[in-house]
């Protein structure tokens, strides 16, 4: 029953809006544009016309039907109106209060300012509305955004609104419409002013928190939901892309120094000093008077104390961000800019451990991105991760020779096996998955598993038994962690066995491969590689890469970007001084002759032609005989 009466008052309540909200368009379209000018001019040259404050009001509004100039000529006589207001006006909570004193409310002042806040907040919301409607106009927008700008610098009794901002924000993150244009102006145009990149980052840590909350509630919804589930689903995603979009286009801290003017929104911000707060109001009062800015005073807090606080909000707004779930695209972007973009100006980079350690263990493609980072926190930051190597050895796949970032991989790779303090096992291991990694890989990838191997042979001299091996050569064993292992198989006899591979290219686990027991021998097919390059850079492996002073390591970056077209384009500048050319006799009319399979006998199926109900046997012995005869003739001629 009582659902019954809430259900009831809820539609009265909604007749009544469309009724007001009716009311009022039928008023606007009595106003011409002249009209708007003497209203807006009788409003700010005296208070006898405060009357014409709602009736300006209806104009600014994402439901009304009034053109877009309309809105802006009333838009602007408000703003006029207001912003000297601002700082004389009491709070929304303060004059919402109860506990207000009777003399206060029968204060004929108290009571004016009281609904002046109440009109200014019709207008912040109406305002709000118009930047996240799909209906208004893209100048309207960008007038829209600088009011509320200018409202948030002084709403707050002169000091920056952060409450007001908050909402503007959380408008356009929630707005179920594409505005990349409000986001495109505000971070084109406010996002220098260092004031306003802190309390984004404040906003955008509670809109994430909020976001966690919500998407926690939609996991508790029973699957009979599931359309709603689904479509809360696609606002969050939209949700999460927009907060990463604010946060990575604040620009970054880095190379600010002592001298550096840090420029601010609001003078009386959150960087000022608290003792010198009332003297540096009265000083902007006397600056605003002779349109000067002092830059030589001291009451702002140092760059140092201002960088700090600015790191403890990134650090939070962003850790805050990546534990919300994000979209895929979303979660590749952040991994390909953390290691520039967020790590080095974490106050604690450390708390990435987790994020990049779940990333690095999905495997493929993203523990290819996330590897970057998870190397800078490894090698600069003190993190111990066991299995890291386990995991890198499990990357090494033909696909990852086609991925997008195989550049960055490559030099990855080679810069975590390049410690002197490398097992040879382990040296091994990745030598030998490289060495049979060449043989189903394109060009470009035998050029960048050639370099890899040159660099490895001659970092671990102990892994160069791995070159040349005979069959009856004993089994080097590495004294490490694999002969703590052992193997299973029985070496003294396997060992005889001419032209076996004891490497296990399926063992995920390096220290099981049987790396140290094999050989290199595919890359010595590539001596004869189709690819000219490849068959000549082959080469460089016959030099003795023990002898470190007569050799270098190869730059993995001049190879590891390469591809077919690259390759080609080297090809073609090169100056050939002999030219192999083939010269025929006769027309070919096939790929391959005869004499190039001796042995071979290659003969025609059978075929079945039904003329006649008679079947036709074709004898090519004959042919092929006298194919034969014929060429003979020519050779011999």
């Amino acid at each position: 029953m009582a659902s019954v009466v809430e259900l009831v008052s809820s539609e009265k309540k909604k007749k009544k809006k469309e009724e007001e909200e009716e009311k009022k368009k039928r008023k606007s379209e009595k106003y011409r544009m002249s009209d708007l000018k003497t209203l807006g001019h009788q409003l700010l040259s005296s208070r006898a016309h405060i009357n014409n404050l709602p009736i300006l009001l209806t104009f600014v509004s994402s439901s009304s039907s009034s053109p877009p100039h309309y809105a802006l000529e009333a838009l602007l006589s408000l703003q006029s109106f207001f912003i000297p207001l601002l700082p004389q006006l009491p709070s929304s909570s303060s004059s919402s209060s109860s506990t207000t004193s009777s003399q206060a409310q029968h204060d004929p002042d108290f009571i004016y300012l009281t609904w002046l806040r109440s009109k200014f907040d019709d207008l912040v919301n109406s305002l709000l509305d118009i930047s996240a409607s799909p209906h208004s106009d893209e100048a309207l927008r960008e007038v829209v955004l600088d009011t509320i700008m200018e409202f948030v610098k002084v709403g707050n009794g002169g000091r920056f609104h952060s409450a007001i901002y908050h909402r503007f924000i959380q408008s356009i993150v929630h707005s179920a419409i594409g505005i990349d244009v409000v986001l495109d102006l505000l971070a084109s145009k406010y996002f220098k002013y260092i004031d306003i990149r802190y309390f984004t980052y404040i906003t955008v840590e509670k809109l994430t928190r909020m976001l966690e909350a919500i998407d926690t509630s939609d996991n508790n919804i029973v699957s009979a939901d599931g359309g709603n589930r689904s479509h809360s689903r696609t606002s969050v995603e939209l949700t999460t892309y927009r907060m990463y979009y604010i946060l990575s286009h604040i620009p970054s801290l880095e190379g600010m120094d002592e001298k550096a003017d840090y420029e601010m929104w609001n003078g009386l911000g959150v960087f000022i000093k608290v003792g010198d707060l009332k003297e540096d109001c009265n000083r902007r009062k006397a600056e605003d008077k002779q349109h000067k800015t002092d830059k030589s005073s001291n009451n702002v807090l140092s760059v140092a104390i201002i960088a700090k606080k600015m790191k403890i909000k990134f650090t939070k707004a962003w850790i805050s961000l990546l534990r919300s779930p994000l979209p895929l695209d979303v979660y590749k972007e952040v991994l390909v800019t953390l290691h520039q973009a967020v790590i080095p100006q974490l106050s604690n980079p450390i708390l990435l451990c987790d994020f990049l350690t779940r990333s690095y263990d999905i495997g493929g493609v993203i523990s290819v991105m996330a590897l970057s980072s998870l190397y800078i926190l490894m090698t600069q930051h003190g993190l111990e991760y066991p299995n890291f190597y386990e995991k890198l050895y499990a990357l090494l796949a033909p696909s990852i020779f086609m991925t997008k970032h195989r550049a960055k991989f490559f030099e990855l790779l080679d810069s975590c096996l390049k410690s002197p303090l490398l097992p040879a096992y382990l040296a091994a291991a990745f030598a030998k998955k490289l060495s049979s990694l060449s043989l189903s890989v394109p060009p470009s990838g035998a050029l960048v598993i050639i370099a890899l191997i040159h660099n490895l042979l001659r970092r671990h001299p102990s892994i160069n038994c791995l070159v040349h091996r005979e069959d009856g050569d004993g089994i080097t064993r590495d004294d490490s962690k694999a002969e703590k292992d052992g193997e299973q198989e029985d070496s003294s006899t396997s060992s005889r066995e001419p032209g076996i591979d004891h490497f296990n290219n399926e063992e995920t686990d390096p220290v099981k491969t049987n790396a140290m027991r094999s050989s290199l021998w595919e890359i010595d097919t590539l001596r004869h590689h189709y690819c000219p390059p490849v068959s000549r850079f082959v080469l460089s492996l016959e030099n003795d890469l023990t002898v470190r002073r007569k050799t270098t390591e190869l730059a993995v970056k001049d190879f590891s970007s390469g591809s077919y077209a690259t390759i080609f384009r080297e090809e073609i500048k090169r100056r050939v001084k002999q030219v192999p050319l083939a010269f025929y006799k006769a027309i070919p009319t096939s790929l391959f002759s005869e004499s190039d399979f001796p042995g071979w006998i290659f003969n025609y199926e059978q075929i079945d032609n039904s003329v006649n109900g008679s079947n036709i046997n074709v004898d090519i012995a004959e042919d092929h005989d006298h194919a034969l005869a014929k060429r003979q003739r020519i050779e011999c001629s």
